[in-house]
């Protein structure tokens, strides 16, 4: 079975939504694309970002990528839709002090089971952006109970 893969952005991440539906595509994933359709820079982020996560609600095995400057404002708006859960990754962090750090698109799937990835464009190159879409589709959800028990929480209090 093929994943079905939700896209959408605004202006600011017109570009890079065209490049990953692409790229989606030549991996075989089936993709429906939100718009944007065109660059135009005073389009509003919420207009394409609803759509997705709407898709991605109707149809739990399927995917949802959000694009826009930042990605903030579009989790933003994504996770006001219950049952969304929808993080932003910006890059991987890395501390200056010699800590490490967990793999934090790798957490966003197995511990909190995110539906919905939102991404900023002016912060990803379009091959980092790539190796994230492609680590976070082909992570699954550990399924531990203790995930299990905190989704549900915030399932319940989201309604």
């Amino acid at each position: 079975m093929t994943t079905k893969i939700h896209i959408g952005a605004d202006h600011a991440g017109f570009e890079l939504k065209e490049k990953l539906a692409r790229f989606l595509e030549k991996l075989n994933y089936e993709v429906t694309d939100y718009g944007a359709y065109e660059y135009d820079e005073d389009d509003d982020y919420p207009d394409f970002i609803f759509p997705v996560a709407k898709a991605v609600l109707l149809d739990p095995e399927s995917k949802g990528i959000v694009i826009g400057g930042s990605g903030q404002g579009e989790a933003i708006a994504a996770n006001r839709i219950a049952g969304i859960r929808a993080v932003v990754f910006n890059g991987q962090y890395e501390p200056k002090d010699g800590r490490e750090v967990p793999d934090e698109i790798v957490l966003s799937r197995e511990h909190n089971d995110a539906n919905v990835l939102s991404l900023g464009a002016r912060f990803l190159s379009t091959e980092e952006a790539q190796e994230a879409v492609e680590s976070w589709l082909n992570t699954e959800f550990s399924g531990d109970e203790r995930h299990v028990r905190r989704i549900a929480k915030i399932d319940q209090l989201g309604l």
